[in-house]
């Protein structure tokens, strides 16, 4: 019955008309009312924003708002990956043969999730890394390593929440929410950074231009609190055994070590 209801519920505020009404909304010189009482309800850190609270127009600004520059360190080891995001890293684990990764209880199968089959057998036996962005986190996506972006391709529709009720109760948000996918070759192997959307309609804008990422650059952000799964082709990282889920982590710090370079 609950899982019914909380279902019934997001599909009410989850279709195109209501998610396109609640983008415009954060985008309007009206939301710009919200925005202090926004940043109290979440106790944001305004020290580490680039401009004063009054200065953000709109909840939509204030939602993808920079950094002040050296807020964030980025782990320089050459073999470290490091974090895309300030999020909290719910899940890791291993990718199951029949590309089947278990979050919360739940399968979710990267075939869905990526979209192209001929993708899957390389990331069989590697790894998965789950990072839940609440409203209360900096939004912007940074590249986890140097390297170049071989594929990118978007997918899914909707966008069903994607905190821990969202992957219990949802309809596999992970494999069928609004999605960008975009695959990295680095030196040691390659890695999938799928962003995965959530309230708002095309709730995620790719930034970066060319192919080449650089570790710690931004890459996208987030129009709403979401969801960066990281996926990692087999026999190419390890991560850091510290890292107890839940976890709290920012932007640039280390997640884990590729094993050796190519």
């Amino acid at each position: 019955m609950k899982q019914t209801i909380y279902r019934l519920l997001i599909e009410l505020t989850n279709g195109k008309i209501t998610s396109s009404l609640l983008k415009r909304f954060a985008r309007s010189k009206a939301s710009k009312n919200f925005v202090s009482s926004f940043c109290n309800a979440y106790h944001i850190n305004q020290d580490e924003m680039e401009k004063k609270l009054e200065e953000y127009p709109t909840l939509h600004e204030f939602f993808t708002r920079s950094l002040k520059k050296g807020m964030r360190i980025i782990d320089q080891d050459a073999q470290a990956a490091t974090s895309p995001v300030d999020a909290v890293i719910e899940d890791i684990g291993k990718i199951q043969p029949g590309h089947i990764i278990t979050v919360k209880g739940k399968n979710y199968s990267i075939s869905e999730m990526l979209g192209k089959n001929e993708k899957l057998d390389k990331y069989t036996d590697g790894y998965y890394m789950i990072f839940y962005l609440s409203p209360s986190h900096y939004h912007r996506i940074h590249s986890p390593v140097t390297g170049h972006v071989i594929d990118q391709w978007i997918l899914g529709t909707k966008s069903y929440p994607v905190n821990k009720y969202g992957l219990k109760y949802g309809k596999s948000a992970l494999s069928k929410n609004y999605r960008i996918i975009t695959e990295v070759e680095h030196e040691c192997g390659t890695l999938s950074i799928v962003k995965v959307g959530a309230m708002f309609v095309n709730s995620i804008e790719v930034i970066h231009e060319g192919d080449r990422l650089i570790k710690g650059d931004e890459m996208a952000y987030f129009s709403f609190g979401s969801t960066v799964v990281l996926l990692f082709e087999k026999n190419s990282f390890s991560p850091l055994s510290t890292i107890k889920t839940p976890y709290d982590i920012k932007v640039g710090e280390r997640i884990g070590f590729f094993k050796q370079m190519k």
